[in-house]
Order: C-alpha cells, then sequence, then structure tokens
C-alpha cells in the first residue's frame, strides 16, 4: 500500500467523519479522485479502521491491494481496469486474448448488471460491501440507469463511490442521489514535495507542475511518460521554428494537449490575464488574436482523431506546421 498525498489523506478524514451511502468526488482530472475513492472503500471496509482510515495491515486491506477483495466491485471502463491493474471477468479477458475486440472505452452495461447482482449478496468479510466507479463520466445512459435503480433502492449493507472528472456528464438523478465533494487543490508548494518524493528530479518538479495546470497527478503522468521536462519549456519556441524533430518523442495527444495549451496562454496574454501552463519568457512573441483563435479550433478538430491517427508521424508534423503558421502571425 502507497501513502496517500497528504491533501487526499485529510479529505479522506472529512469525509470518513460523515455519513451516507453514496458519494460523488468530482474536479478536474489530476486532483486525486480515484486514490481519494479507492483510500474511502479501503476504511469502509477494513477490519482495524481509525480516524485516520484503513489499518493497512489486515486482511482486508490486503487483500484491496492485491485487487482480490470479495466485497469490492470496481467499475471502470476496461481501457482503466488495464492500466491499473484490476482483473477484468474471465470472459471479456478471453475476448480480449483472443482479439475478438478491443478494450472497452466505457463502462459496459454487463459490467453495470454484475455490480448489481454484487450489491444485493451477502457481505462475505462482515464488513458490508463497496462499489467504486471511476470515472463515472464513461457511464452511458442505459449503465447510469441501471446504477441509478440501486442508489434510490440500495441494500442495506452496501456503499457507493463515483469519483469523476466531468461531473457534469452524470445524469442529473445521479448526481442528486450522492453526497458531492468537491476535490482541493493542493497549494505549490506542497504538490512539488510530493513529486520529489515520487522520484521527480527537483528541477522538473516545478516545470511539470507548471505543465499540469497545478494538478499533481497529471504532473507525475507526464514525468512517468519518459518525456524530459526540459522540452516542455522549450515547446513553444520549437514549433513557432517549426521543429518537428525536438517533439519526436510526443504521441499526437500529448502534443494536441500541450498546443492547447500553449493556445490558452496566448490567448491569455492578448487579454491581459497571466499564462497558466507555461513562463511568461518561454512564449513567442504577439500573435494575430483572429489566428490564434482559427487555431483553437483546428485543436479542436484534431484531438477527434488524435487516438488514432492514420500516420502519427505526419500528424506530428502537420500540427507543428499549424502551430508555425498560427504562432508567426501577425497581430
Amino acid at each position: 500500500m502507497s501513502t496517500p498525498a497528504p491533501w487526499i489523506a485529510r479529505q479522506s478524514r472529512q469525509l470518513l467523519a460523515q455519513r451516507g451511502h453514496a458519494w460523488l468526488l468530482q474536479g478536474p482530472s489530476g486532483l486525486g479522485q480515484y486514490e481519494l475513492a479507492l483510500s474511502l472503500v479501503r476504511a469502509w471496509l477494513c477490519e482495524n479502521p481509525s480516524e485516520e482510515g484503513a489499518c493497512g495491515h489486515c486482511p482486508s486491506c490486503h487483500a484491496i491491494d492485491v485487487h482480490t477483495h470479495a466485497d469490492l466491485c470496481v467499475l471502470m471502463p476496461e481501457v482503466a481496469m488495464l492500466e491499473l491493474g484490476w482483473p477484468l471477468d474471465e470472459k471479456v479477458q478471453a475476448e480480449l486474448d483472443e482479439k475478438k475486440r478491443k478494450p472497452s472505452k466505457e463502462i459496459r452495461i454487463e459490467a453495470m448488471r454484475d455490480a448489481i447482482e454484487f450489491a444485493q449478496r451477502t457481505s462475505a468479510r462482515g464488513r458490508g460491501k463497496a462499489v467504486l466507479v471511476f470515472p463515472a463520466e464513461r457511464m452511458n445512459n442505459v449503465t447510469a440507469n441501471a446504477l441509478l435503480k440501486t442508489l434510490e433502492e440500495p441494500a442495506g449493507d452496501v456503499r457507493f463511490v463515483l469519483a469523476s472528472e466531468a461531473a457534469h456528464l452524470l445524469l442529473p438523478t445521479i448526481r442528486s442521489r450522492c453526497l458531492g465533494h468537491t476535490m482541493h487543490w493542493p497549494d505549490a508548494a506542497a504538490s512539488q514535495a510530493w513529486l520529489q518524493a515520487q522520484g521527480v528530479p527537483d528541477q522538473g518538479a516545478p516545470i511539470l507542475l507548471r505543465a499540469a495546470g497545478g494538478r499533481p497527478e497529471d504532473a507525475l503522468r507526464f514525468a512517468a511518460s519518459g518525456r524530459d521536462p526540459k522540452s516542455w519549456s522549450a515547446l513553444p519556441r520549437a514549433v513557432a521554428r517549426g521543429e518537428v524533430g525536438a517533439l519526436k518523442d510526443w504521441t499526437p495527444p500529448q502534443l494536441i494537449d500541450a498546443l492547447h495549451k500553449l493556445c490558452h496562454d496566448l490567448l491569455a496574454r492578448q487579454s491581459g490575464a497571466a499564462p497558466r501552463f507555461f513562463d511568461v519568457a518561454e512564449l513567442p512573441q504577439a500573435s494575430s488574436l483572429a489566428a490564434l483563435s482559427a487555431w483553437a479550433q483546428e485543436l479542436a478538430a484534431a484531438s477527434r482523431t488524435a487516438e488514432h491517427p492514420f500516420n502519427s508521424g505526419l500528424m506530428l508534423e502537420d500540427l507543428v506546421s499549424r502551430a508555425r503558421i498560427a504562432l508567426n502571425s501577425k497581430p
């Protein structure tokens, strides 16, 4: 069991002191919704819980650590299950192994039906049951409506925690049946200290935190991608010069995300606001507002095919070419 970040531990204590059978954890990505949700279910199912949360040593805590707890149902898209190391249903795993289909990016109705059946069973360990849904916005209307019926009439010993990075996409009826909690933003000093404790170099931590807009977990994902933090600071000038080679380690989705942030900062500067993702000194000279607005629309269109480009190399060249034109437009 890894030690949760200090801001996650504080929020966990706060929520555990309150009562409720269903929580909705909401906020933008990178603030730890999944980690907080897992901290709650650990404490709910722990055999020796305290005000601080789960003990971390009992058989129940160990079962969650190895993703085999009989009283915990995890509802996620199959891609998220695989990424986070949760086991898939045997039938689903067989279909993926035989390449009959690709992992789902939505929470499938079949998984929801299994969760509903789980909620109706007797607790195996006697501490009740828990259902963790993440990211909750990946439920389609059919799946969400199936969950709604269980939320309206829950079994006596089952609790739910829904973690979302886009809670506005959830059905209003889902939101109304959960106690809401908005994720806390940690301050920069605490975030940098945590990143350094995770192995991010001291000099790279503030750069990555800025690149992530102050979201520490997104910053850690950037670090885990293998890209040099210095490449972030150099990106505005590199794309303004059309240097595709400087971005050879970037995937199309990563570059589109970075260019969206660069475009945001340039538009912010045009309106007199401070940039959020880059240092002022890293930004190129002022560009045409009309060109930047058109570029923002091009990036939005490109993001729709970023995950499955016909040729990633050509897509990178096209993205850099369009960025170069926008950044060198005259005000």
